[in-house]
C-alpha cells in the first residue's frame, strides 16, 4: 500500500536544505574540524588529548543542534562527527606539522574565517527558509479558515 505524502508539509529545496546522509553543511563540519585540528596543534595540545577533544566537540555540537531542534536524520548527525573527525586527523597529524611556524597563523586563520563565512551565509539561508515556511503556514491557515467558513455558510443556505 502506497503511504500518501501531505501535500501541505514544506519541503526546503535550497542548497542548504538538510539532506539525509550529507549536504552542504558537511562542508561547514570538515572545515571546523580543519580549523580545530589546527588550532589545537597550534595550542600545542598531544595526540590523545586533542583527539578526545575534538570527538567532545563535534558530539556537544550535534547535541546542541538536537536541542535547538535543528532538523537532521540520525545518519546525517553521526556523518557530521565523522566528516568533522576525518578532516581534523590530517589536519593535526600530517598538514599542521608541515607548516612554516611564519605560515600558521595566515593559513589557520584562511580556514577559519572560511568556516565561519560558509557558516554564516548557511545560516542566514536557514533563517529565511524558516520566515518563508512561517509565512505559507500562515497563509495556508488563513485560506483554510476560509474555506472553513464557506463550507458552514454553504451548508446552512441548504
Amino acid at each position: 500500500m502506497l503511504k500518501r505524502r501531505n501535500p501541505f508539509i514544506f519541503k526546503r529545496t535550497d542548497i542548504w536544505r538538510e539532506g539525509e546522509w550529507f549536504d552542504l553543511w558537511s562542508a561547514v563540519h570538515l572545515l571546523s574540524g580543519a580549523s580545530i585540528g589546527l588550532g589545537l596543534y597550534f595550542l600545542r595540545f598531544g595526540a590523545l588529548s586533542a583527539t578526545v577533544t575534538t570527538i567532545i566537540a563535534l558530539v556537544a555540537y550535534e547535541m546542541w543542534e538536537a536541542l535547538a531542534k535543528i532538523q537532521e536524520t540520525p545518519v546525517n548527525r553521526v556523518l557530521d562527527v565523522v566528516v568533522g573527525m576525518a578532516s581534523f586527523l590530517p589536519a593535526f597529524f600530517i598538514v599542521a606539522p608541515r607548516i612554516a611556524a611564519i605560515d600558521f597563523i595566515p593559513v589557520f586563520m584562511s580556514v577559519f574565517l572560511l568556516n565561519v563565512g560558509l557558516s554564516a551565509l548557511g545560516w542566514r539561508a536557514s533563517q529565511k527558509a524558516a520566515v518563508l515556511e512561517r509565512r505559507l503556514r500562515a497563509q495556508y491557515q488563513a485560506q483554510r479558515a476560509r474555506l472553513r467558513h464557506r463550507r458552514v455558510h454553504f451548508l446552512h443556505r441548504q
